[in-house]
């Protein structure tokens, strides 16, 4: 998960700074989520996979589709 969610950003050419501060979170926290030094909570998760277009399920490794699913109307 610590993979994708950095390869994600940096394929977006962002700071961890940036992303941080779109999570309202300090950018210590947001690099210990992506060296795994932290779990990420799940309203974090949802945050990211909702910026990045694709689904939790694909940000922690579970799926290689980065699609995301069809939302709740």
């Amino acid at each position: 998960m610590n993979d994708r969610i950095k390869a994600l950003r940096e394929d977006r050419d962002l700071t961890q700074g940036q992303l941080a501060a779109l999570l309202c979170v300090h950018q210590t926290t947001y690099s210990d989520y992506e060296r795994g030094n932290l779990n990420i909570p799940v309203a974090v998760l949802k945050q990211l996979a909702v910026f990045y277009g694709t689904s939790i399920d694909y940000l922690v490794e579970l799926t290689d589709e980065p699609a995301p699913y069809p939302r709740k109307k």
